[in-house]
């Protein structure tokens, strides 16, 4: 017997990766843009301000972020070519951090989290790197690069969750989920 459709989540990210992983994991939403402006470098707090932002009314409201962190250092979206090419040739060769916050909150309850998923990427030639910036994915991309499109070719390996690369921690979300709303969203 099919389950009654669930109250869609209200998603505080204009973000199309991030919709199209609701999507992949069948969670009804819709989108409302965050009005949150971000300072510093913390995931969660960034992810807790762009929820807090969104009057969800009695729905759940889900506001994500995600950085790029090699070495400590934060690796931001390259405003440029010449930017992007520097922070990939960083990249080559190395294992860098995809760290995200995550805030699920409706009004009388608040839960965050986080997630780290460790990406290594292969040793970059200077044609590798001429390659990729030339397709333009790099813009507006945190590292400079989207692991869901050719970026993938840059990569040796992954230690975590993948969806969390690709800008939302899946794994994360669906315990929440099934936690706060058990059989509601089809989880737990």
């Amino acid at each position: 017997m099919a389950r009654p459709p669930a109250e869609p989540l209200i998603l505080a990210s204009t973000s199309p990766q991030r919709r199209a992983i609701l999507e992949q994991l069948q969670i009804p939403f819709e989108v409302v843009a965050p009005q949150y402006v971000e300072s510093g470098d913390d995931p969660v707090e960034h992810a807790a301000g762009k929820a807090r932002s969104v009057d969800g009314d009695a729905q759940p409201v889900l506001g994500v972020d995600t950085i790029v962190r090699l070495g400590g250092e934060v690796l931001g979206k390259p405003h440029d070519v010449t930017e992007a090419e520097a922070m990939l040739e960083r990249l080559s060769g190395r294992t860098h951090e995809v760290a995200s916050g995550l805030c699920l909150r409706t009004r009388a309850w608040e839960e965050l989290g986080s997630e780290v998923t460790l990406v290594t990427f292969r040793p970059l030639t200077p044609r590798d790197l001429a390659t990729y910036v030339a397709a333009g994915e790099w813009e507006g991309r945190a590292g400079a690069y989207a692991i869901q499109g050719l970026g993938a070719s840059l990569v040796e390996r992954i230690e975590g969750d993948y969806l969390n690369v690709v800008g939302l921690p899946a794994a994360l979300l669906v315990r929440l989920l099934a936690e706060r709303f058990a059989g509601t969203y089809g989880f737990g």
